[in-house]
């Protein structure tokens, strides 16, 4: 799963006003009509005065940083499962329900390409422990179910990223007497 976004806007999308450092912004990745993906940066305050012109596949909020001089921005423009897992899963960002949902599948899947690795259980045994294997940063993921349902809702997310699967096909093999039916993917 990769993408280019924008990069983190200066000013509010709502007000247009500068952010100043340390303002809390909401970052949102949104589908427009046009199945492009969107950010969207406002100011926290502006949240309620926010209209989404498509589907809100995720939001976070986070505390307002300005680029440094020397900063590769190419790079950070590059959305992959991992920078949406450390966006996502920073200390300074705001939790909400579909975000949770949202990092509890991409440490999953990040556990599985060994980009994370489990680092055990907090002291309450509400949060798994993992350790980004690049930054050596510890990050607390709230423990949840891997139920079909979960699975579902995570699918629908990330649909909206990465658009829909493609339909699978059925294709008939007539290698015996008796044609057999393969899925195509």
């Amino acid at each position: 799963m990769e993408m280019t976004l924008q990069p983190l806007a200066t000013a509010c999308f709502v007000t247009g006003k500068a952010f100043a450092e340390g303002d809390a912004v909401a970052s949102y990745l949104v589908r427009n009509a046009n199945l492009e993906i969107v950010r969207h940066d406002l100011l926290a305050s502006e949240t309620a005065a926010f209209a989404p012109t498509g589907f809100v596949a995720c939001s976070w909020v986070h505390p307002y940083k300005p680029r440094a001089a020397g900063e590769n921005s190419e790079r950070t423009l590059k959305l992959n499962a991992e920078t949406l897992f450390l966006a996502l899963a920073d200390p300074a960002t705001e939790p909400n329900a579909e975000n949770t949902r949202l990092v509890q599948f991409l440490a999953f899947m990040l556990e599985r390409k060994r980009l994370l690795r489990p680092r055990g259980s907090s002291a309450d045994g509400e949060k798994d422990i993992y350790e980004h294997a690049k930054t050596k940063v510890l990050y607390q993921v709230q423990k949840g179910e891997l139920t079909p349902e979960f699975f579902v809702r995570v699918q629908a997310q990330l649909s909206v990223l990465v658009g829909e699967p493609k339909p699978r096909t059925a294709v008939a093999i007539a290698s015996a007497p008796e044609a057999q039916t393969v899925v195509a993917t």
